[in-house]
């Protein structure tokens, strides 16, 4: 498109400094419109100062969807860059608010963000935002980031209109699923009407049977606890876990790996809690997943030392792994009757009891070399013909929290 007569000589006067010019300029320029778009793209393209791009992005604001799409179209064709299409797009107001909301359910993250970002800053009640959540639920978009700070931000004002969707049987599936999806992304369970709090646990029920290959893998970093299948109920008051729930092992492991959501006490107005996750028995053994503050301490070796004890005093044995290849970290402890037989920190054993049973020739090595003759190697938990019992709980870390105050998706 060719630059149209006089608006070089208006955008010219934009960098005038003359504030009296730039103010008219600015009028000028938004009363060509779209026609004034390509000098305008280009000279902030050549030039991304700050106060080119203030003075600038009044123009765009002024102009409207025409600019918001123009400037899509520069940074799809290359001729913006991703730094300069993200600070352009930050100037538009509540007229573009469909755009955003289109743009929130691009394919690409960087340009899904960008929508999301954009409906945030107007924080309009905008029917376009709403269903631009519902459809990324329904597609299996994640909420991290803009999405998710995007919904709480909205929460009140959607969270009715949400319900209304789940009961409408004229919305077509996919939208009463991506709503569905939405208010338990907010709000948790607690979110949903009694019938659909039935139908998510009538489906976890129906799952429980899923595959135990879901449990995380050990590269770079993981811990976790292991008891005897036999006495593992013991862990729940060792550990102070609470409200026991059966779930499959993906959706107990997604949720223990959640971080934890404040909920102030009386006693402790900066407490956090959190979710854990006890697996079905695997080879004779439980495993336990969750946070680590809540379940261990912060105190590291020393709160890992006092846990796997008291751990061991409740259900007669335990261990305790940590590793994390990034920090350097390869630790593990063995724990019996509430005294620890065997401990393991990077090279060689720090401690071992020479009244264990057990030679101490045959159990050596860091946490991947040893987990499989303690109790249960996780990588290989699902690849050979492991023996599984029973099914998986979900608790949590707190006796006045329920489950359905954690908001998050979590799979099935």
């Amino acid at each position: 498109m060719e630059i149209e007569r006089g608006v070089e000589e208006l955008i010219e006067d934009l960098n005038s400094g003359d504030s009296a010019r730039v103010a008219t300029a600015v009028e000028r320029l938004a009363a060509h419109g779209e026609h004034a778009l390509p000098g305008l793209l280009s000279r902030v393209r050549d030039d991304p100062s700050p106060q080119r791009l203030t003075v600038y992005g009044e123009v765009l604001t002024r102009i409207g969807p025409p600019a918001f799409d123009a400037v899509l179209a520069a940074a799809r064709a290359g001729q913006v860059d991703g730094w300069l299409r993200s600070r352009l797009l930050r100037v538009f107001d509540e007229r573009c608010a469909g755009q955003y909301a289109a743009l929130a359910l691009d394919p690409d993250r960087w340009q899904s963000n960008s929508g999301f970002e954009g409906l945030l800053r107007l924080r309009v009640d905008s029917e376009a935002g709403l269903r631009a959540l519902v459809e990324k639920a329904g597609l299996g978009g994640g909420f991290y980031g803009e999405p998710g700070t995007y919904l709480r931000a909205l929460w009140d004002s959607y969270a009715p209109r949400l319900r209304e969707l789940c009961r409408d049987p004229a919305s077509p599936r996919p939208v009463r699923r991506g709503a569905l999806g939405v208010l338990i992304e907010g709000g948790g369970l607690d979110a949903l009407e009694e019938r659909d709090r039935m139908l998510v646990e009538r489906l976890l029920r129906v799952k429980l049977p899923g595959s135990v290959r879901a449990v995380p893998d050990t590269q770079l970093s993981a811990w976790w606890l292991a008891v005897p299948g036999a006495t593992y109920e013991g862990v729940f008051e060792a550990l102070g876990l609470h409200d026991p729930r059966p779930v499959p092992v993906q959706t107990g492991v997604a949720a223990a790996m959640c971080e934890e959501i404040a909920n102030p006490s009386p006693n402790d107005p900066s407490r956090g809690i959190s979710r854990a996750f006890v697996t079905p028995e695997l080879d004779g053994w439980r495993l336990v997943f969750g946070q680590f503050p809540q379940l261990v301490g912060y105190d590291d070796w020393n709160d890992m030392v006092e846990t796997v004890e008291r751990v061991s005093a409740a259900c007669g044995r335990a261990q305790l792994f940590f590793v994390d290849d990034a920090g350097g970290a390869d630790i593990w402890f063995a724990a019996e009757d509430g005294r620890m037989v065997r401990q393991y920190a990077g090279e060689g054993d720090l401690d071992e009891d020479e009244e264990d049973d057990e030679d101490p020739d045959d159990i050596t090595g860091g946490v991947r070399d040893v987990c499989g003759d303690l109790s249960v190697d996780l990588d290989l938990v699902g690849v050979f013909d492991t023996v599984v019992r029973g099914h998986g709980w979900l608790v949590v870390t707190a006796p006045d929290m329920n489950h359905g105050q954690f908001p998050g998706l979590l799979p099935v």
